[in-house]
């Protein structure tokens, strides 16, 4: 092993998430190329480092650093360059130029020392020499601290996230009680707690190892769409969790739920923040569920007249079930509309947004996603936003519990208007429904639509299911499939699938096929084939405007390995295009990404023409879907546009929420709908390969619905009725509000 030394000249690469860089050292006056995980480091920063040389097949001989530590400069020219580089807050090379003249090699021990004595300069106030002073030592502390994190195998940007949170006090937290980090810190699980925990020495048996093993397991249960878990259950995954014994959980959970972090109730374990919301939200409902019309004959008459009038103006027919609908749309303070494709759910919502325009009234419309918001847009003529940006999210954290995020809307702050209309509201988890709810003013219609067929939310709950089951509310179920629709194979198979029928594959069809192929390299051709040739002529579409929806993100027909072969043939390397690698991941310009967790901080705006700006805020979502339009390597910048309009400028550091979406999960196609989908269908786990899911991917084709795989594998998701349970009970709640 040898040792080499000098300054940071530039870096050639850096991964924003791990650290690992390639950087360019001068030393003794000649360049050397370095690579290892230089954490922390600027450019202009000198070090000593230690490692071997290695022979690169393509990029040469390089120094891969194992080790390395910061050498404060000496010299007056190494002082400016470290000023310089960007390493300090608030100084840039001019600034760095007139200090280190003024101090010359005595510099770093002024503004370590005496920081005031840099306001003898001219240009520098005092409250500029102590900022400077400041992030100095922040960056000695900063640095200090990724070394001691990165013993416990702590990787640099979750160090950066433990010390943001705690400073200096994270060496006293790690040391005696690590699992505050898995408490505290989104990011920081339990087991990566406990790892450090082991390293420590604190007992697998210490109390508060074993209430936070219970409070992560039910924190985490939250992921898989839960509300709570009945007590026993908890107790199960804690003890697979801690591996520990029953009997030394059990009076840990007692302590938990007698200090209020772990509600419990009927033998059931909640989150303070899900149980309380989930019966805040039961009683908002019932404030919400107002007559507003009455049962006279008379009255009923003129209002159905009214609403034939509408009808006649705008040239829609409804049927008997649907002009009910509408009908208790008008009358209800809460009203659910439910159908699947075909049933004329949307005509039936135009219907009722045209009546209440009629009487003059104020109409807001919103779905959970963009894309569904752009749908519902187009379909009705008038403008829908997200949930989140109808409530005026604001990205700051509630004071209720970490980790939730603060709206602008809510009762003390309403929304004003007399009815709102939200779509898609299978998708609708607890959290948004209750933030929605709040910002509904009483005496304000809430209609809510969607299908109850398809798979639940993302987030913990399932709140169109839980309402519908409830029985409390006035709602309606269109199953009939109107004339036009039916004829759509898409739509009579999603059908036949909801009905437990067999699935037509006809080979005369001309919007759903079944292309038998059992070997995945087959698979592979045909897709390609499809997207960039074939379908792009038979719908008059582009390769972009086809989705491949697929049940995994791992496998070979998962959407990883699917993305990286569809890019190479989608939005292929043209040297005119700039590409950026993140990690093990390539972004092209052009190419087709999704958001994969929200960010409350990320800005966004909405330009015009002339680029003049429209709208701006805050806040991009879990399933957002766009195109990259630019990527600056020297800004370190990517910029997004997504599918709603929204124009997002990433840092490289925020680009690992980011990934491409050439293929997605069904999943996260939920209130997306696409000209056409690919679905790769080969085999599968029972739980995953179900009813819901296929009869999902198929629903989110308008015009054409391609399987690849296996016709028997398709059948067989269509007869199964297995899905994973969700723990809620907002049902039970909603029964007891109605009481």
């Amino acid at each position: 092993m040898g040792s080499i030394s000098g300054y940071i000249d530039h870096f050639i690469f850096r991964n924003e998430e791990n650290g690992y860089s390639v950087a360019v050292l001068i030393s003794e006056g000649k360049e050397v190329t370095c690579v290892g995980m230089l954490k922390s480091l600027s450019q202009g920063e000198t070090i000593e480092a230690s490692g071997e040389y290695v022979e690169h097949a393509l990029y040469g001989m390089q120094f891969k650093i194992e080790d390395y530590h910061s050498i404060i400069p000496k010299d007056a020219e190494g002082i400016e360059r470290y000023l310089g580089s960007g390493a300090i807050k608030g100084v840039g090379q001019a600034l760095a130029a007139r200090i280190v003249g003024y101090f010359g090699e005595d510099t770093l021990r002024i503004i370590d020392e005496e920081p005031e004595r840099l306001a003898e300069i001219k240009g520098i106030s005092p409250k500029k020499a102590n900022e400077i002073a400041v992030s100095m030592e922040e960056k000695k502390d900063l640095r200090e601290a990724l070394i001691f994190l990165s013993g416990y195998g702590i990787g640099e940007a979750l160090s950066i996230k433990i010390f943001n949170e705690y400073g200096t006090l994270l060496y006293r937290i790690i040391k005696e009680n690590p699992y505050k980090l898995a408490e505290d810190i989104t990011g920081v699980g339990f087991k990566t707690a406990d790892e450090i925990a082991e390293k420590v020495g604190i007992s697998i048996d210490a109390d508060y190892r074993i209430r936070c093993g219970i409070f992560y397991a039910l924190q985490n249960s939250t992921s898989e769409g839960h509300v709570f878990l009945p007590v026993d259950e908890l107790v199960s995954r804690a003890v697979r969790l801690l591996e520990l014994q029953e009997n030394v959980l059990r009076p840990e959970l007692d302590n938990l739920s007698v200090e209020g972090r772990i509600i419990i109730k009927d033998e059931k374990a909640y989150l303070p923040f899900f149980y309380h919301t989930e019966i805040k939200a039961a009683a908002k409902l019932s404030e919400l569920n107002i007559n507003m019309g009455t049962e006279n004959p008379e009255t009923e008459k003129r209002l159905r007249a009214h609403i034939e009038d509408i009808l006649s103006k705008e040239r829609m027919e409804l049927e008997e079930l649907q002009i009910n609908a509408v009908m208790s749309a008008i009358k209800s303070g809460v009203f659910i509309l439910s159908g699947g494709p075909g049933t004329g759910k949307t005509t039936t919502i135009n219907t009722i947004i045209r009546y209440f325009e009629s009487e003059g009234m104020d109409i807001v419309l919103a779905a959970p996603t963009g894309r569904a918001a752009k749908r519902m847009t187009e379909a009705t003529g008038f403008e829908a936003k997200t949930i989140h940006r109808l409530l005026e999210l604001n990205g700051e954290l509630s004071d209720d519990e970490k980790g939730h995020v603060r709206f602008e809307k809510n009762e003390d702050n309403p929304l004003e208007a007399d009815v709102v209309i939200i779509d898609e509201m299978s998708m609708v988890d607890i959290q948004v429904f209750w933030a929605l709810l709040r910002a509904i003013p009483v005496g304000c219609r809430l209609i809510m639509a969607g299908d109850i067929h398809q798979l639940p939310s993302v987030g913990p709950g399932q709140v169109l299911r839980d309402i519908m089951e409830s029985g409390a509310y006035p709602m309606a179920v269109l199953e009939k499939i109107f004339r036009q629709a039916g004829n759509s194979d898409i739509v009579l198979n999603a059908h036949r699938i909801n009905n437990g029928e067999e699935i037509q594959f006809d080979k005369d069809s001309k919007d759903f096929f079944l292309i038998e192929r059992n070997d995945v390299n087959v698979i592979y051709k045909f897709m390609v084939q499809l997207i960039t040739e074939k379908l792009p002529k038979y719908l008059k579409v582009t390769p972009f405007d086809i989705q491949v929806l697929t049940p995994m993100r791992k496998g070979a027909l998962g959407c990883e390995t699917l993305n990286e072969i569809l890019q190479r043939y989608i939005n292929p390397s043209d040297g005119a295009k700039r590409e950026h690698m993140h990690g093990d991941r390539l972004f092209r310009e052009g190419d087709k990404v999704m958001q994969t967790k929200n960010n409350y901080k990320l800005a966004w705006e909405i330009l015009g023409k002339n680029n003049i700006l429209v709208e701006s805020g805050e806040g991009v979502f879990n399933g957002d879907m766009g195109t990259v339009n630019f990527i600056n390597e020297t800004a370190s910048i990517m910029t997004v546009e997504f599918d709603d309009g929204r124009r997002v400028t990433y840092p490289f550091s925020e680009l690992s929420e980011l990934e491409l979406a050439y293929a997605i999960t069904i999943h996260k196609s939920q209130g997306s709908e696409y000209p056409a989908v690919i679905m790769p269908l080969l085999t599968g786990p029972r739980l995953l390969f179900n009813r819901n899911l296929l009869y999902t991917g198929i629903t989110r084709a308008k015009g054409l619905v391609t399987i690849l795989g296996s016709g028997e594998t398709v059948r067989s998701m269509a007869k199964n009725t297995e899905e994973s349970k969700r723990y809620t009970s907002l049902k039970e709640r909603i029964l007891e509000s109605a009481t």
